[in-house]
């Protein structure tokens, strides 16, 4: 009788990793945006649907109105080859244009808006492969994209910040994710040298997600001090709360008398 004691170990240990899949929440995910760079892209692209569909109705429409003003009417077959091309139009252009995946070459390129949405929507694409961990830290990865892409808007292109940006952006993130997704899926959970690939790839983007805080944070200090400075000198322009508070006080315009000034009444 053959042994199926490995069989039935393997058995097991997929067993539990599908049972912690899905107290993650399973492996189909909710297709959410993870910023607002790649969620402006969507809506994008949903208005272009939208805008071709009504031009392609209107012209279904408008064409069977003149063909019918010259015909004498369309008739029976006619309204139904409207109505099918009514439909045709609303499958065709309720998928099209399709959504395009970025490629890794375009990520770090375009202005600051380009970049981040470029880079959102390729973080997106991802999640599907990458273990619960790992995808918890790319949808913060949205957030912090989208504070770094306010911060790029402000300030020079040759900045050495913003070049260390693009190299984090186009070359790090993207990088580490695709040394995962070579590794095999049925190898990514085993030990490798201390620590498996899913520990090794939530550890890495662990970090990157530290360094896109702590660029932002860098490119803020001129901000934060311009507004310290500023504070400072409304302060002394205006003082604290005490001459806040006199200037809500009304100015009558009427000297009060001085009392000190009275001379006293002379006893008799």
């Amino acid at each position: 009788m053959p042994d199926t004691t490995r069989h039935s170990d393997q058995i097991l240990r997929e067993a539990r990793t599908s049972l912690a899949v899905q107290r993650e929440g399973g492996t189909h995910r909710p297709a959410k945006s993870i910023g607002k760079g790649s969620a402006a892209a969507k809506r994008k692209l949903w208005l272009t649907r939208l805008r071709n569909l009504a031009l392609a109705i209107a012209a279904i429409w408008i064409g069977a109105g003149v063909a019918g003003a010259f015909i004498g009417g369309i008739g029976f077959w006619g309204v139904m080859m409207v109505v099918i091309a009514t439909a045709v139009a609303v499958g065709l252009f309720s998928s099209f244009p399709k959504a395009m995946v970025p490629k890794r070459a375009e990520l770090a390129q375009g202005n600051p808006q380009q970049m981040v949405a470029r880079t959102e929507l390729w973080l997106e694409a991802q999640r599907a492969a990458l273990p619960p961990p790992a995808v918890r830290i790319v949808d913060q990865m949205g957030v912090q994209l989208d504070a770094l892409g306010l911060q790029l808007q402000h300030i020079d292109p040759a900045h050495p910040a913003a070049a260390e940006v693009r190299e984090l952006v186009g070359e790090y993130i993207p990088e580490t994710i695709e040394n995962y997704r070579r590794i095999p899926a049925h190898l990514r959970k085993e030990a490798h040298i201390g620590k498996s690939a899913d520990d090794r790839l939530t550890e890495s983007l662990g970090k990157l997600s530290g360094e896109l805080d702590r660029v932002t944070r860098k490119l803020a200090e001129g901000a934060l001090d311009d507004l310290a400075i500023k504070s400072r000198y409304l302060e002394y322009r205006y003082g604290g709360a005490e001459a806040l508070e006199d200037l809500r006080t009304p100015d009558t315009g009427v000297p009060l008398p001085d009392f000190s000034a009275t001379p006293a009444k002379q006893e008799r």
